[in-house]
């Protein structure tokens, strides 16, 4: 009987994933150089990551380490990653570290509280689609996404804006933080901006524990600690692995065993320790999804399905042992058909397993099929999983974050730019037509500034305060979900997250075009409670063209998909001479004791003219009397390191009492101006290169808190003493 036959695929790779076979050269060659922090994750093997670092933009080879003079090199810290036991033979490459995950305790991780995630998981609501097509309650997405190399990933952001900033949380369900390789690390835990942002939004993160194939440096030996029991019987790294979760602050674990060689007495082994890690995660509310790679011969082989030499890794006579399963890319109509049937005879969600969808090459251009998992007209099969949407950065050869966002919005939401009109589908099936969108808007004070959580530059009430680039996915606004949603009878004009102008961030929400009438923009899908003292206000600039500017509340959803939001319009007072940043504010008092169910804004030309009109921040919250949020203390430098007047520091501090939204760090530099360093939803943040300003003693450093409608606090100081 033949190795398929067994259900035993042979150990080569499959001919159609062919960066998988790149790695698997570089692996033979013995690659193993570690990325800058900042530098783009640019080529990963498909259900692999690569164990060699991505190259720099532009380049062939992978940047240089840091000098070993500059203390960046020494403090910086980084994601989080381990083996499960046992370690390599040999020594790791440069910027590499080996850990033990079994031998890991909160106590003993210096970098834990730059990795902690402080954003708890947002409840969130299915509003009626704005797309006909669109399903509540159906198929849901999962996505696999690299944000970084396994090494040397920025714990908290770096200075670049070249980051896969991800904003279409909206219709996603759940992110797998993806990674590992042999050389380097292959249990991954996310990072916390990453965690912080998914959370916002009512996303749950998963850290990725990847066993490699053989012909990847994969030693089966890995998958054996990771089951190991101890004296007692018990599984150890069930235990710790679900006390990385929680102490980290993320939803669980992505189970990819796809080390060959196993028996059947391991495969028994994998699934009790797959029960043990569910019941030791359980309190947390911890869940886990299985990779269709190894079955119940102890093999790999991926089976494209759910059947039965798999589905004791889903659900066994015992009950459930995993959440959900994600199906290998070899998926037929008809191997989805019978996996959604065999989840519904085991009374299972049919929507609990996600069909792959490779996108990592060729994004919008895969060849999916897609009738057999989310047919149009008929029921959705099975729910789906993106592998490597992050093409959509990695694609470009213009890598700001302005064309990102372009690309970004075209795989979401199709070539349209407007799910609640989609264009021809020309193969690919945009989310925003499929899946109906999610929204955690539900409780005042709401604001938005339109901050994507990346930048050219960091802005503070419209002025530039930082010329650096930075990325820092934990200070992202929750955005709108639907991008965008555009009601007009003239010329449709274009919307997009802009940077070359902002009120507070890096990007503010930009309107252009020639109109000729009278243009409406969807923004927030709401379930806002209105009281009399409840008001909307904006901060908007107008750039060109005179008009006029309404803001919309709904007061009841459409009557079905695809239909019309029905906004109450209610003017915005005139903002006078000039074309600065204007505030304005609207009483709802008329609406008291209704419930908000949409925002939006509508913008009134005079005549043909051409419009540039800019959204700064949007906030709905009760007028009465604000408070400044207390201000942090006990801010200190733990660990810092000179070279030439250029320093690196690791900050601490507590937590300011109340509701803080994030942090925010500034250089107070000689001349009483202040230099926005960075920020952070934790309690730690690392700065690489502080550059002393001219002949001063001392550099002063302020932290501040900031609420949920971006009040400041009072600031908390602290000083670095320059050497001499």
């Amino acid at each position: 009987m033949s190795a398929t036959d067994n259900g035993v695929d042979p150990p080569t790779p499959p001919a159609h994933r062919p960066s998988r076979r790149r790695v698997l050269a570089a692996v033979a060659a013995g690659a193993g150089a570690a990325a800058l922090p900042g530098a783009p994750a640019r080529a990963a093997a498909p259900m692999a990551a690569a164990p060699v670092s991505p190259a720099a933009p532009g380049t062939g080879a992978a940047p240089p380490l840091p000098p070993a003079g500059i203390a960046g090199a020494d403090l910086a810290p980084y994601a989080s990653y381990w083996f499960p036991d046992s370690l390599p033979q040999g020594e790791p490459g440069p910027g590499i570290v080996w850990r033990s995950l079994k031998e890991w305790t909160p106590q003993s991780d210096p970098d834990l509280a730059f990795n902690t995630a402080t954003v708890p998981l947002a409840p969130r609501f299915t509003p009626v689609p704005a797309n006909r097509e669109a399903r509540a309650g159906r198929a849901r997405i999962a996505s696999l996404v690299s944000f970084g190399p396994t090494a040397r990933n920025p714990a908290q952001g770096c200075a670049s804006a070249d980051y896969y900033a991800l904003t279409h949380w909206a219709y996603l369900d759940e992110l797998v933080f993806w990674g590992g390789s042999a050389g380097e690390g292959i249990v991954l835990a996310p990072n916390a901006p990453v965690v912080d942002a998914a959370h916002r939004n009512g996303v749950r993160v998963l850290g990725n524990i990847f066993l490699p194939p053989v012909p990847y440096g994969g030693d089966l030996r890995w998958t054996r600690d990771l089951v190991q029991r101890d004296a007692l019987g018990r599984f150890p790294l069930a235990g710790k692995l679900a006390e990385v979760a929680r102490t980290h602050g993320f939803d669980g674990w992505f189970v990819n065993a796809e080390t060959d060689g196993g028996d059947s007495e391991l495969a028994s082994r994998m699934r009790e320790f797959l029960r043990a890690l569910r019941a030791a995660g359980a309190p947390y509310g911890l869940r886990i999804t299985w990779y269709d790679a190894m079955n119940s011969t102890g093999r790999v082989g991926w089976q494209g399905a759910l059947n039965a030499l798999n589905q004791e890794f889903f659900e066994d006579r015992s009950g459930r042992v995993t959440d959900t399963v994600f199906l290998d890319f070899r998926w037929t109509a008809g191997t989805l058909a019978q996996s959604g049937a065999l989840a519904d005879r085991l009374g299972r969600s049919r929507h609990e397993l996600w069909a792959a969808v490779d996108t990592e090459a060729r994004g919008w251009d895969s060849a999916v099929a897609w009738d057999a998992i989310v047919p149009r007209g008929g029921d959705h099969v099975v729910s789906y999983g993106f592998y490597r949407p992050e093409w959509t950065l990695n694609h470009l050869t213009d890598r700001s974050p302005g064309a990102f966002h372009r690309a970004d919005d075209r795989f979401w939401t199709g070539a349209s730019l407007d799910p609640a009109r989609p264009g021809p589908e020309d193969g690919w099936r945009a989310p925003a037509t499929v899946v109906a969108d999610r929204s955690t808007v539900t409780a005042l004070p709401f604001a938005c500034t339109f901050n994507t959580g990346h930048g050219e530059r960091w802005y503070e009430a419209g002025r530039v305060v930082s010329e650096a680039p930075w990325n820092h996915l934990g200070l992202q606004d929750r955005l709108p979900g639907r991008r965008w949603v555009v009601d007009t009878a003239g010329e449709r004009p274009s919307v997009t997250l802009d940077f070359a102008d902002a009120w507070r961030g890096g990007s503010s929400l930009l309107v252009a075009g020639r109109p000729g009438a009278p243009a409406a923009v969807g923004l927030h899908a709401t379930r806002l409670p209105l009281t009399r003292a409840t008001v909307v206000e904006l901060v908007h600039a107008c750039a060109a063209g005179p008009l006029a500017v309404e803001v919309g509340v709904a007061l009841r959803e459409p009557a079905a998909a695809g239909e019309p939001v029905p906004y109450t319009w209610l003017p915005v007072p005139a903002p006078g001479s000039g074309r600065g940043w204007r505030r304005a504010r609207v009483g709802l008092a008329a609406l008291a004791g209704r419930t908000a169910y949409g925002l939006a804004v509508r913008l009134t030309p005079r005549g043909n003219e051409t419009v540039a009109w800019r959204l700064g921040a949007l906030s709905v919250h009760d007028d009465t009397p604000r408070r400044r949020p207390p201000a942090p203390h006990a801010l200190g430098v733990d660990a810092s390191a000179q070279h030439a007047g250029r320093a690196s520091l690791r900050l601490s501090w507590r937590r300011a009492p109340g509701a803080v939204r994030h942090y925010e760090l500034y250089r107070l530099l000689p001349d009483g101006s202040r230099r926005f360093l960075g920020g952070t939803c934790g309690t730690a943040l690392y700065l690489p290169d502080l550059v002393r300003a001219g002949r001063e003693r001392a550099a002063v450093i302020e932290l501040r808190a900031v609420d949920e409608l971006y009040g400041v606090s009072g600031p908390a100081r602290t000083t670095l003493t320059w050497a001499p």
